[in-house]
């Protein structure tokens, strides 16, 4: 009659397994990290159609477009655009330009301190501005859609709501409107830091600070979980690809210019001037009740930077009867990077336009039976006005335009990435 196996000999060969597992796991992974990897960021080919200072627009073109409209897309200041073209296969401009989508993307560079002094209004009312008018310009239409992500979104929605007659449709990705809330570490430390005083001893706020300041919102998850699961997934080469890639756009932080974060957290986070119709711009309230184009407005359950809470009363504040809501089940860069969103995210936006489109479609139909006469009239109207719009984007006096907007501004219609 043998003998029971008493806990050791478990022990010991619950051990040996392991053992063998581990080195297994090793070999694996230093053949993944010692071979070449292919963590390249935005691979989607672009051309460079215009520069000013050190901000440029990428220009992407379809193979086939298919909607009228070219669509602008404006990123925060915060980290980079290019986490809405990561890679192959999660990217949100390839999944819009597959539906035939003409695709405007805003860079806003790496500012550095000379930009100290560059405002919000500097911003939305010069560069995104000029920009429009550009893009207007090139494709031959009065009005464009856009689309604003988190605070590119918050400067998407100042825009709409100061030149409404250039733009269609508007749309709102993780984008903070209502800051009256507790909701979310991020906006009880913006509403009670100093931060502001970084910026007497570096102009900017720095790049590095802010990426510190995220990862101590969730400092279990962001710094230790999930290293733990690069460690358990490290013999796996698209895992390590994949993050790589979110590394190299996580730490990719350019600053932000001094007075833009100021204003930001001041008129916003402190005061919640935005969704009160109470900002200023330059002299100019920002009256959401003017934002009367169509708006989607899209935002996470689970994003602890942007709440839903942050975003969901845009469409209420607005001046549209044309609005929508769409909360997903995920987080701030889930959106852009899930593959379970990626198949609903760009097509819900592509579709959305779609819809719009075919009914600027009727409209147009309709104003057919007006006389010759009238539409000759209203033609040349509208050339006077947007040549009128044209040379009013010339900057004003104030502290962050201090030069004319052609200078330093350059079409670069030949340069492609």
């Amino acid at each position: 009659m043998s003998q029971p196996k008493i806990a050791v000999d478990l022990i010991l060969k619950k051990l040996s397994e392991e053992t063998e597992k581990l080195k297994s796991h090793t070999r694996k992974a230093s053949e993944v990290l010692l071979n070449p990897l292919n963590s390249e960021l935005a691979q989607t080919p672009y051309e460079i159609v215009y520069e000013e200072d050190r901000v440029k627009l990428k220009y992407y073109r379809p193979k086939k477009i298919t909607h009228k409209r070219p669509l602008l897309m404006v990123y925060a200041l915060i980290n980079r655009e290019t986490m809405l073209d990561l890679q192959p296969g999660r990217s949100v401009v390839q999944n819009l330009m597959d539906d035939g989508v003409e695709i405007y993307m805003v860079d806003w560079g790496y500012p550095t301190r000379k930009d100290r002094y560059v405002t919000i209004d500097d911003h939305v009312n010069g560069y995104i501005d000029r920009m429009v008018n550009l893009i207007r310009e090139r494709s031959g239409i009065e009005k464009i859609n856009l689309m604003g992500i988190c605070m590119g979104g918050a400067f998407s929605v100042m825009y709409s709501s100061l030149h409404p007659e250039k733009i269609k449709n508007l749309i709102t990705t993780v984008t903070p409107t209502n800051f009256d809330t507790d909701k979310g570490l991020l906006h009880i430390w913006m509403k009670s830091s100093g931060a502001e005083s970084l910026l007497d001893v570096h102009g900017n706020m720095p790049g590095d600070v802010m990426n510190l300041g995220f990862l101590l919102l969730n400092p279990a998850r962001l710094m230790i979980d999930k290293y733990v699961g690069f460690f358990e997934n490290m013999d796996k080469k698209q895992f390590v690809e994949n993050f790589i890639r979110m590394e190299k756009w996580i730490f990719d932080s350019p600053d932000i210019p001094g007075a833009t974060f100021k204003q930001f957290i001041e008129d916003c986070y402190k005061k919640n001037l935005l969704i009160q119709s109470k900002l200023e711009l330059d002299g100019k309230r920002v009256d959401l009740k003017k934002i009367t184009m169509p708006l989607l407005n899209i935002y996470g359950k689970y994003d602890h930077l942007v709440p839903p809470e942050a975003c969901e009363l845009l469409t209420k504040n607005v001046g549209s009867d044309d609005t929508e809501d769409m909360c997903l089940d995920t987080g701030h860069i889930g959106i852009y990077v899930s593959s379970k969103y990626q198949k609903e995210f760009a097509p819900k936006i592509s579709s959305w336009l779609k819809k719009r489109e075919s009914d600027s479609k009727k409209k147009t139909v309709q104003k057919k039976t007006a006389s010759k006469k009238s539409v000759e009239n209203k033609t040349k109207k509208q050339k006077i006005e947007f040549a009128k719009s044209k040379s009013a984007t010339a900057p004003g006096t104030h502290s962050g335009r201090q030069k004319k907007a052609t200078k330093g501004a350059k079409i670069a219609s030949g340069r492609k990435q």
